[in-house]
């Protein structure tokens, strides 16, 4: 069984083509431009959003609140296929309509658990929303526990400096957040 820094990922230039691949270690260790994908998961009623805590053993973002299913395109893989594997992957749920959102460049600069790289992460994000009702089934590897939170019970957690959120999800939540009531 290979590692998870084995794994081959899509790389991309800064202006978002996919151009090759690289192992996630190599990509997360030189900073290199790659692709990621994200899911909102909300509820059907759109009142509620599914947040969850990264697991504590992840390359990065050990740890980190999260509210997006989210994870790097594959090599030859769309980001629309990178989200729905994704989401059935993390959380169990398949079926669903996926509505793009937009698409966004991001850095986070270097920092604890944002790779090893002088500049930290550099991904292309590929943002998703989808609807459910249905269960929600965690995957252990990936997430170390999740529930649904209210959206003002969200934005809390987002203003709150001293609980550690994904870079890329609080991208994609306070850009959506702001679009809503």
């Amino acid at each position: 069984m290979h590692e998870p820094g084995d794994e081959r990922i899509a790389l991309y230039d800064a202006s978002g083509a996919q151009i090759g691949a690289e192992s996630r270690r190599v990509v997360y260790a030189r900073s290199l431009w790659h692709g990621s994908a994200g899911v909102l998961l909300r509820s059907g009623d759109g009142e509620r959003i599914f947040v969850h805590r990264r697991s504590d053993d992840k390359l990065v973002m050990a740890g980190m609140w999260d509210c997006v299913a989210g994870g790097v395109v594959d090599p030859g893989e769309t980001p629309a296929q990178t989200a729905r594997r994704e989401l059935a992957e993390e959380l169990g749920v398949t079926g669903v309509a996926l509505t793009p959102l937009f698409s966004t460049a991001w850095e986070s600069g270097p920092g604890t658990g944002l790779g090893s790289g002088p500049a930290g992460l550099r991904a292309h994000l590929f943002a998703y929303e989808a609807f459910w009702d249905g269960p929600v089934t965690l995957q252990e590897s990936e997430v170390a526990e999740g529930r649904w939170m209210a959206l003002d019970e969200l934005r809390a957690l987002l203003a709150d400096r001293s609980r550690p959120f994904a870079p890329d999800s609080r991208i994609l939540a306070e850009r959506r957040l702001a679009e809503l009531p």
